[in-house]
């Protein structure tokens, strides 16, 4: 009890902090709505980091420690608000840099107000891959937009690889009619058919936001024989999904984003989402001394028993940790010059997930992956099982040890 509220007393210091001489820094994303386990979960997580860090006096800026002022913003996952928030943010002239968003709306509203300020700013915990791909398909030659989450190459890839694994030849493709839903379809087809046609879709269905009944989108796919559903999707709807094909008896798994692994799926679904699987990057799973330290603070100091989304948690507390390491190495707040840092961090940056050595390098229009900072080697395939994501694999758990340089 004591030691609770120690650490709560250290971070409602660290971050209150309103005087002169912090790294101000925004945190942004859909705190209230479908998708605020994801935003919430990452923000909490970037709290952590950030009051670890003025605890032990701050980041080291120059020839003087300097503390992190974190400043929140609900972009609610409306893109117009969105694109208010990202206005507001870069007129700030003191500002270091902006962590946050989760849906690619959002991202596609109002990033653009972020680059033309030049300022620095970590996408994460989620947004599709138009969130990144919009600037290398403009040409843009200098971009100060990075990306810290498994783009949904990597994530699509593993889905298709995961159904081909187990012998499936047919499957159902569902996805949500937001960007990111849209998106992560084109994705999903890429990778059929990058894997020669060894999966056949036998149907492609729509679902829209706040739909209940997915009964008539399931039933196509199960006339058409789909082995398994593969589905792209953002908010409770997916638990829609699963109730939806235990309601007419269809037995086929299902397998998708990383966005299975929240808390308004698994609690909405219940033992219908037993056996669904995801890529993920990181698991509330207390597998190196680390990630204990990180998902006992999490729990203790958000008074939770489990976190909503585990891997939104570690990507903003990983992101924190890069972002400061870029602010120690430009030794300024100046938002450009901590751009640059980014594009060449020299020093490994211990992380929750992985020890990331030189994450990001310098832009470069024809290959978006520059500013992209997780490779495939950092994510696992999740299972859900009885109300928690584990490991689906035993050797990716191994995987993911090492990953974290224990």
């Amino acid at each position: 009890m004591k030691h609770h509220l120690l650490f709560s007393t250290l971070l409602t210091a660290a971050l209150g902090l309103q005087a002169q001489g912090t790294v101000k820094i925004a945190l942004t994303g859909p705190f209230t709505g479908g998708s605020a386990p994801m935003g919430t979960s990452m923000r909490d997580g970037a709290k952590l980091a950030i009051a670890e860090i003025n605890a032990a006096g701050g980041i080291q800026v120059g020839g003087k420690k300097m503390k992190i002022e974190a400043i929140e913003r609900d972009d609610e996952a409306k893109n117009e608000r969105g694109a208010l928030i990202a206005q507001e943010l870069a007129s700030m002239g003191d500002l270091a840099g902006v962590i946050g968003t989760v849906n690619t709306g959002v991202c596609m509203s109002g990033d653009r107000y972020f680059q033309e300020k030049g300022i620095t700013k970590i996408i994460t915990p989620a947004a599709g891959s138009a969130s990144m791909t919009q600037w290398s398909k403009a040409g843009v030659k200098d971009l100060s937009i990075f990306r810290f989450a498994a783009d949904d190459a990597i994530q699509s890839s593993m889905v298709v690889e995961e159904a081909i694994r187990r012998g499936y030849t047919k499957v159902g493709l569902l996805f949500d009619s937001t960007n990111y839903g849209v998106s992560g379809r084109d994705d999903l087809m890429n990778q059929i058919k990058l894997q020669g046609g060894k999966l056949q879709v036998v149907a492609q269905e729509k679902f829209n936001i706040g739909d209940k009944d997915m009964t008539a989108q399931l039933l196509r796919c199960k006339l058409g024989g789909a082995q398994a559903i593969l589905i792209w999707g953002i908010g409770p709807e997916l638990a829609a999904v699963a109730n939806g094909m235990a309601k007419i008896g269809m037995k086929a798994p299902l397998i998708g984003g990383w966005t299975l692994s929240m808390s308004n799926f698994i609690d909405n679904a219940g033992r219908n989402g037993n056996g669904t699987m995801m890529p993920e990057t990181f698991i509330e799973d207390p597998i190196t001394p680390k990630a204990k330290a990180f998902i006992d603070g999490y729990h203790r100091t958000f008074n939770v028993g489990r976190i909503p989304s585990p891997v939104s948690a570690a990507q903003g507390y990983d992101a924190v940790y890069i972002f400061a390491a870029a602010v120690k190495q430009a030794k300024s707040t100046d938002t450009h010059k901590i751009k640059a840092a980014l594009e060449d961090l020299k020093e490994p940056v211990k992380g929750v997930i992985a020890t990331w050595h030189h994450p990001f390098s310098k832009w470069n229009p024809a290959d978006e992956r520059t500013h992209e900072a997780f490779h495939r080697q950092q994510v696992v395939m999740g299972m859900v099982q009885d109300g928690r994501v584990v490991f689906a694999n035993a050797a990716e758990k191994a995987q993911l040890v090492k990953a974290a340089g224990k």
